[in-house]
């Protein structure tokens, strides 16, 4: 092998700092039959870097169920997973994380990861249609809850540092998907300390193709040529998977060059002369240059291929002078994308790129010796069997210890005194100003979301709806996750999401067809980080089989750590559902004065654990674990979090889906973060006309306490209120409907309790012997400006109007 004069040499501290063990290192000799040189070296630090290579997550994600009859590419195949959805049609969707970027540069780290998964998409040969995101902050407004005192001024700086933050990452989100036209359609956000430092940005892009414009990422066919098209290769992004391999420290603003930089216009001509590519039939394999750029793409299409590849660095257009081969192998500059031509096609792929005003080059060929070969103006800069640098990376199973943090001490609880109704009602109030459970509309209206004019619901529902005008399909959406649950116990946590997930379709009238996941979790060096890992999966798998939903696919971002501390477990399920009829279609508020309110699930175990003594939730208020309620108002995060029963929880989403078939529901909506109340009071805020509810509990009774006491009748309330028990839907219904609604989930055997009607300017809701009432306009109010004034920090600030 030719060394270049300026490689340094390799030590075993240059080694360690590529984040490679001796161990590994040993290996690599192994594979190469000789010491690598510095580049080889940097190839194989970000291969296997646990960006690239799960080398840490792989033996738990083969758990997950990821086979089913709709499945046309599996997880794992390909850049995206591929779903049948009848008709010759087919959906590539998939999720990925731009975690620590976004934690250094946040719009450009949001922005970018946008980019990416847009390019996942198309790379499929499917047309991207829209873009969902999840995504995770430290707390933006000052803790309210019972121990709470005047903020310091580190705890000021924290907050201001998460609304930067926060804003940067939904500017660079707005901007990319904006310019390039690829509407943004829904989503979610969490506010928790855990993220101080270390924000979670997941985003979702999903795609349409026929099932005969499926491409895949290849290399195959000796001789065919290798053309480099897109954006020129700069130091932007250098290393990146690297970067994203390790925990956040004080030092990390010196790797802002690992964070890329991203347009969203060459983007949108690079997908348009890609996609008119593909449909010339001139493409025998694409990839697109992410996370380990041009090293990644050449290695991972000729092992796919069984081939090998060869190219010329000098070949390769690039924006900086004097780039070496380690820079240019390890850039992950954006909008560039790697394709395979079908020889005599060489023609067709510059005229059309041309045409396109898109860079390319001719910088290789595919070889049959399985040999990733790379030059630099005749001298090899790398020489590496591609099979085992893409797919034989180490693979661990670390130890794995429950964390000691985690409580399931209730004894708290017994503390907190609810003695009067207006505690109760400011409590609902409280819920509805948390940025958690507040509408996010300061964030979507920054999102084009009706860009393309397919977007039928509108950011705000349970799950977002997208009508595929060409395809004559009507597709539903959502990404959930309980931060807070996966905390307290991520083997129920990871059940819950998918379940929340499932549900949110159900109300949008949707059938689940799969998921991809984004699991977020902490070092997994450390047990109680790889514990919770584990048990999520272990925990998802198990709700993925019995909804039938099998993974297509995904990401996992790991070593999300700050010097602040881990962040919560956060498993994060993208979902995708199929509407059969446009009348199905359906959204979570009420639309009628007089319509009956129904709530279809366990309402029984909903209440279960309601104290029996003075004016204290004592410590049998077990339901109210995990909740909300305790996070804002108390200030405790505890559990046990709410159990998952699937049993249930598909029984009863089976019911909606079948009274929507009918064409009873006009509204419906899942009880999650806040409860019971928080769930009335947003169906309650109809867009177009507010509409209140009259409420009537009096009837229900508390199991573990028998009927419901008198002396507590608050704490009774709270409870009832707040907990997150699951599996429950409020739908509502017509009048002339209530019968027949009866009479079929009698049928089904599926619990419901009739709650009251809709009606009246105020939420009206009696517990036991005591009422409370909220006037719409002020729970609106707090709902809808709350992140706005929280962003502004001026609670004066006047309101805005809905859109």
């Amino acid at each position: 092998m030719t060394r270049s004069i300026v490689d340094p040499p390799i030590t075993p501290g240059l080694v360690a700092k590529h984040g490679l063990t001796s161990e590994e290192f040993d290996r690599i000799k192994k594979i190469l039959g000789r010491e690598p040189n510095f580049t080889e070296l940097g190839i194989f630090s970000v291969m296997w870097s646990e960006h690239c290579s799960y080398k840490n997550s792989r033996r738990e994600l083969k758990k997950l169920p990821t086979s089913g009859p709709n499945i046309l590419v599996k997880a794992g195949e390909e850049n995206a997973g591929v779903v049948d959805i009848g008709d010759g049609w087919a959906i590539a969707f998939k999720i990925e994380s731009h975690n620590h970027p976004s934690a250094i540069e946040p719009f450009q780290g949001a922005a970018t990861g946008v980019g990416g998964i847009i390019r996942d998409i198309f790379t499929m040969g499917a047309r991207p249609e829209f873009c969902l995101n999840s995504l995770r902050f430290g707390p933006i407004i000052q803790p309210i809850g019972r121990d709470s005192v005047e903020p310091t001024k580190d705890r000021q700086s924290e907050t201001a540092k998460n609304r930067h933050l926060f804003t940067g990452v939904v500017s660079g989100i707005a901007h990319y998907g904006n310019c390039i036209g690829i509407p943004t359609i829904g989503g979610e956000i969490y506010f928790d300390e855990s993220f101080e430092g270390n924000p979670l940005v997941n985003v979702f892009c999903l795609g349409v193709l026929r099932h005969d414009q499926l491409a895949r990422g290849t290399a195959h066919g000796v001789g065919n040529p290798v053309f480099y098209v897109g954006a020129e290769t700069g130091r932007d992004g250098l290393a990146g998977a690297a970067f994203a391999s390790r925990e956040l420290t004080e030092q990390s603003k010196e790797d802002r060059p690992a964070v890329q930089v991203g347009d969203p216009f060459k983007e949108k001509l690079l997908l348009e002369a890609c996609l008119e590519l593909l449909a010339h039939d001139a493409v025998a394999g694409i990839q697109d240059m992410g996370a380990a750029g041009l090293t990644c793409s050449t290695c991972e299409t000729a092992s796919r291929g069984d081939s090998g590849i060869e190219i010329d660095l000098a070949k390769v257009p690039k924006r900086e002078p004097g780039m070496t081969p380690y820079e240019i192998l390890l850039s992950e500059s954006q909008e560039r994308m790697l394709i395979i031509a079908k020889r005599g096609k060489e023609n067709l792929i510059r005229e059309i790129f041309d045409k396109w005003d898109v860079p390319w080059a001719e910088i290789g060929r595919v070889t049959d010796d399985g040999i990733m070969r790379v030059r630099n103006n005749g001298t090899i800069a790398a020489e590496i069997a591609a099979k085992p640098l893409a797919e034989e990376a180490p693979l661990y199973s670390r130890d794995a210890r429950k964390p000691t943090k985690i409580t399931e001490n209730t004894e708290p609880l017994g503390e907190i005194s609810v003695s009067s109704v207006s505690s109760v009602v400011e409590s609902l109030r409280q819920l509805l100003r948390d940025p958690t459970i507040a509408s996010k509309n300061w964030v979507y209206r920054q999102y084009d979301h009706s860009v393309r004019t397919g977007t039928v619901v509108k950011p705000g529902s349970d799950a977002a709806v997208f009508f595929v005008r060409y395809a004559n399909k009507i597709l539903a959406a959502t990404t959930d996750c309980n931060s807070l649950y996966c905390a307290l116990d991520p083997r129920e946590g990871g059940k819950i999401a998918v379940a929340e997930a499932a549900r949110n379709l159900t109300c949008s009238g949707a059938k689940p067809l799969a998921v991809t996941d984004n699991l977020n979790f902490g070092n997994p060096y450390k047990p109680e980080n790889f514990w919770q890992l584990r048990e999520a999966v272990e925990g998802i798998a198990e709700a993925c089989r019995a909804f039938g939903t099998p993974v297509t696919g995904g990401n996992v971002s790991l070593y999300n750590e700050s010097p602040v501390g881990v962040v919560d477990p956060t498993p994060t399920i993208g979902m995708v559902g199929l509407i059969a009829k446009e009348e199905h279609i359906t959204t979570q508020w009420f639309k009628k004065g007089g319509d009956e309110i129904i709530l279809i699930g366990g309402f029984a175990s909903a209440v279960a654990g309601i104290g029996d003594a003075g004016t204290a939730i004592t410590d049998r208020g077990y339901s109210l674990g995990g909740s909300r309620y305790l996070k804002v108002c108390h200030d405790l995060k505890i559990g046990p979090v709410p159990p998952v029963d699937l049993t249930l929880e598909i029984e009863v989403q089976n019911a909606v889906r079948d009274l929507i078939r009918a064409g009873v529901v006009r509204s419906a909506h899942d009880c999650s973060e806040g409860g019971l109340a928080v769930a009335l009071a947003e169906c309650c805020f109809n867009p177009v006309e507010k509409c209140g509810a009259d409420i009537d509990l009096r009837d229900v009774e508390a199991p573990v306490s028998g009927a419901i006491n008198p002396d507590n009748a608050a704490g009774t309330a709270a409870t009832t209120l707040f907990n997150e028990a699951q599996s429950r839907i409020i739908i509502s219904i017509a009048p002339e409907n209530l019968e027949r609604t009866v009479s079929i989930l009698r049928e089904r055997d599926v619990p419901f309790q009739q709650l009251g009607r809709v009606g009246g300017d105020e939420l009206r809701i009696r517990v036991g012997r005591k009422s409370f009432h909220w006037p719409i306009a002020d729970l609106y109010d707090d709902w809808w400006n709350a992140i706005r004034r929280a962003v502004e920090s001026d609670s004066s600030a006047e309101r805005i109007p809905s859109l």
